[in-house]
């Protein structure tokens, strides 16, 4: 079971506290509503640690991205749910197809990102050569292994003439221990000494890398599945809520169905990348099946360690370098095209519509 920080429980519980109505940040009490399932008393003590601290921005612009999923057209209409259950940190039985943190009354799947370009976190052999299509029962290879074993060797020279000549000859004998002390001398960025050797092997990681995608990808319509996949569309629509680096990001997302009605994919082309990081990136270009308009959807994959330099199996993170807003079959939530009337949640006695009722629950927020 992972462990949430406390800014991922505050943002994807304020999400939920403002589908419930009007929230003071100042005055959430000891226990969490009944509508709100899924939330034990120490998730939701995280929850009140996480409005007095510096994470209270977060928290607040979450409520405020729930209260506008309560009112808009696309959303909740007004209607305060009844239910809403928290996905929280446990792992899902199967493979997780969306990407959701909340369901709300047993329909409505919303997905919390705040400062999150991430996509999708896979095996390299499961995005490069699968296409994120199926999960191989078989144990994992080494990606850097499988396509540049004596580069990866002779980045481990490198690093044990530097770090410690005292370490295995070879990287295969390195223990765990050895590892983990590769993996603190070079944190964050190589030494200086490492630089030029690791640029060269992730160089030679990336070019193979993606001479392999490439040849995996051999027509249109598997370009297309992998990158409704890598986007994350599937057979059931669902909402982000979240915030990126240009503020609050409301969206709808589209399934393959409604992609294929509005839009067409022209190419996907992906590119190894020089970095000191092996990265592939990746490009598609989108025409508008109505119209003449195109789009160019750009992001990349980095192939890395996913625990440190040497340390755990290496793992590819896709990422969207495209603003959220622009990809074709992400759908912004628009504002009520109408002023709407919330249904009074249990234990409000005043009707909708009257003074003191629900149609001031969606007034000026009290966050």
């Amino acid at each position: 079971m992972t462990v949430p920080d406390l800014r991922t429980v505050g943002t994807e519980l304020g999400t939920a506290l403002g589908m419930l109505g009007p929230v003071r940040l100042d005055d959430l009490g000891d226990e969490p509503p009944d509508a709100l399932v899924g939330v034990d008393p120490s998730r939701w003590a995280q929850l009140v640690a996480a409005t007095c601290g510096p994470h209270r921005d977060a928290v607040a612009a979450a409520v405020a991205n729930g209260r506008a999923f309560l009112a808009a057209d696309d959303g909740l209409r007004g209607r305060v749910p009844v239910r809403i259950e928290w996905k929280g940190p446990h792992r899902p039985p199967g493979y997780d197809l969306l990407p959701a943190d909340l369901r709300v009354d047993h329909v409505y799947l919303v997905s919390c990102k705040y400062s999150s370009k991430l996509l999708v976190n896979a095996a390299p052999a499961h995005l490069f050569d699968r296409g994120l299509q199926d999960r191989s029962d078989a144990a994992a290879a080494d990606w850097y292994e499988l396509v540049a074993p004596d580069e990866l060797e002779a980045l481990y020279r490198a690093v044990r003439a530097v770090v410690d000549p005292s370490l295995p000859a070879s990287s295969a004998e390195l223990t765990r221990a050895d590892r983990d002390r590769i993996a603190a001398a070079c944190a964050r960025r190589w030494p200086e000494p490492l630089r030029a050797p690791a640029r060269r092997f992730a160089e030679t990681v990336a070019t193979r890398t993606a001479e392999r995608w490439r040849a995996a990808l051999r027509s249109l319509h598997q370009r297309e599945l992998v990158l409704w996949r890598m986007l994350r569309l599937s057979e059931s629509p669902y909402f982000v809520l979240g915030a990126g680096a240009g503020g609050s990001m409301r969206l709808r997302i589209g399934t393959p169905w409604d992609w294929r009605q509005q839009f067409e994919l022209l190419a996907f082309d992906v590119d190894a990348e020089t970095s000191e990081q092996p990265r592939v990136a990746w490009r598609a270009r989108v025409a508008e099946r109505r119209g003449h308009g195109e789009h160019v959807v750009r992001g990349h994959v980095e192939v890395r360690w996913s625990h440190g330099r040497f340390c755990g199996m290496p793992e590819a993170k896709v990422y969207l370098d495209t603003p959220h807003a622009s990809v074709p079959g992400y759908f912004p939530l628009e504002e009520p095209r109408q002023a709407v009337l919330a249904v009074a949640p249990p234990g409000d006695v005043a009707p909708p519509g009257t003074d003191g009722g629900a149609d001031s629950r969606l007034g000026p927020s009290t966050v």
